[in-house]
């Protein structure tokens, strides 16, 4: 049997103590299905000011505490508090330094930023060290933490502790870069190693952290297969796909998983019935409580439509706007629509909303609870994304027995397989090109299978017995761990 693994997981988010996107939802339940696994898992996160002490029972570290740190000549203190994850034994370990985390906001801007998350980075790899834990697999995630496989080959090379360590950096949104000015690399502490890093950037007069990870380290992941293609791409790989492409035989994508613990029918309490794919007869009773307490008209030989999205450009929306109001105007339909963000995305579903009292509710905002009902109660959801590095409402609505409508992108593409009828194969509704036409037809193509109801069930089955747990997708990092020859 082989040994388990030492790995250590830095972020700047993990949930529920500090995320804004799914950053935070994999750092949570990557960490914690790895330490499940039998993993020996060293979870890093800055310690935030909006943390809350109260809610979370946080206590220090004796033994790192008022811990001095140099970056570019100035010198630093930090301490380390920990707590544990919430459904899980597994300790997260928090970077207490006032001087660069005692703000309100989780995320500023300028060069101070370049200055906070370099702390991070280094504390964790420090912390390591005063454990005397020989790290089998640093893996950094976006940006915050990308400059961990330089600092591991400069700063501290001479260290034998981490002589075997290797590296992986997860890409989760290529978006953003970390690009500062060339100006920071000596308050980085790396003015010394500027040899190593990107010259042309330097030359132009900038650094990138998330480039500068790129290069040093020994795997680089992304948040599916799909995406991991992607970004290498002019298109998709916002000016780092020529860097991608060289080192193509070490990029790879990993799907993320969900957590059945809170994205599963047969146990989801925020939902009024449970159900399973053994026994669907729960899910006629959300549908029906979800239009009863939206104010939707109900029949249950009319579909539901939902949507829980940001609303921005990036999700498609622009499609929807093209193709909803003639779709709900010709088509005995409801749509459950979920959502914030751009004021005329915002707008244009409160419209829709007054043009189709009765067939149409918008929930501007968030709430984790409808959320939840929208996936059980609706007999599709729409996510024709422009792009999609992984997503998860596409997975959550496959095991809630509600046959997605997605755009073939990234995550969405590994996901979800077009229905084929006459095989009975499939789990949703795929169309590839961004076009008003292409959601049209994939749209019309899902009615036409729910008036099939033995297709339907069928259609439903396939999702709801697909497997996208931690569990599952947990392993195929453990064996990326491996392969790159850690114990």
């Amino acid at each position: 049997m082989a040994e388990p693994l030492k790995i250590c997981f830095v972020a700047a988010e993990v949930a529920p103590f500090a995320k804004t996107g799914g950053l935070g939802d994999v750092s949570a339940a990557l960490p914690r299905t790895l330490h499940r696994l039998g993993h020996d898992v060293r979870l890093f996160l800055p310690f935030y000011s909006r943390i809350d002490r109260q809610k979370h029972r946080i206590l220090p570290v004796e033994f790192l505490r008022d811990i001095p740190l140099e970056l570019g000549g100035r010198r630093y203190r930090f301490s380390v508090y920990t707590t544990e994850m919430p459904r899980s034994s597994l300790p997260l370990y928090l970077i207490h330094c006032p001087a660069l985390f005692d703000r309100p906001e989780m995320y500023g801007g300028g060069v101070h930023e370049a200055i906070r998350f370099a702390l991070l980075t280094r504390a964790a790899i420090e912390c390591c060290q005063r454990m005397g834990v020989a790290v089998d697999v640093f893996h950094a995630n976006d940006w915050h933490t990308a400059l961990l496989p330089l600092y591991l080959k400069t700063h501290y090379q001479w260290d034998q502790l981490f002589a075997r360590s290797k590296t992986v950096l997860s890409i989760h949104n290529i978006g953003y870069q970390g690009i500062f000015p060339a100006s920071t690399v000596r308050a980085l502490g790396l003015g010394e190693h500027a040899a190593k890093l990107h010259q042309a950037d330097l030359d132009s007069g900038i650094v990138s952290f998330l480039k500068t990870g790129i290069l040093y380290a020994d795997v680089v992941t992304t948040v599916s297969p799909t995406h991991a293609d992607e970004i290498r791409t002019p298109e998709y790989g916002m000016g780092l796909d020529g860097l991608l492409r060289k080192r193509s035989g070490t990029v790879l994508g990993i799907l993320n998983g969900i957590d059945p613990e809170e994205w599963s029918p047969a146990t989801d309490p925020l939902i009024p019935i449970q159900y399973s794919a053994e026994d669907l007869e729960g899910k006629a009773f959300c549908k029906l409580a979800l239009m009863r307490d939206l104010g939707l008209d109900h029949h249950p030989t009319v579909p539901a439509l939902g949507i829980v999205t940001r609303l921005v450009k990036q999700k498609g929306i622009d499609l929807l706007r093209q193709v909803l109001p003639s779709f709900v105007e010709k088509v005995d339909c409801r749509l459950a629509a979920l959502g914030s963000g751009e004021t005329e995305y915002e707008q244009f579903f409160a419209a829709l909303q007054r043009r189709f009292p009765g067939r149409v509710c918008f929930y501007r905002g968030y709430n984790n609870e409808l959320a939840h009902r929208i996936e059980a109660g609706c007999d599709l959801f729409l996510m024709p994304s422009l792009y999609e590095p992984c997503g998860l409402n596409q997975m959550y609505s496959l095991a809630y027995g509600t046959p997605p409508v997605v755009r073939k992108t990234g995550g969405l593409a590994d996901a979800v397989q077009l229905f084929d009828r006459g095989r009975g194969e499939g789990n949703g509704f795929v169309f590839e090109h961004a076009t008003a036409d292409a959601l049209g037809w994939a749209l019309g193509y899902a009615l036409d299978v729910w008036r099939d109801r033995p297709a339907w069930e069928r259609l439903v089955q396939n999702g709801m017995r697909r497997d996208f747990s931690w569990e599952k997708q947990a392993g195929l990092y453990v064996e990326l761990y491996r392969r790159l020859g850690v114990s």
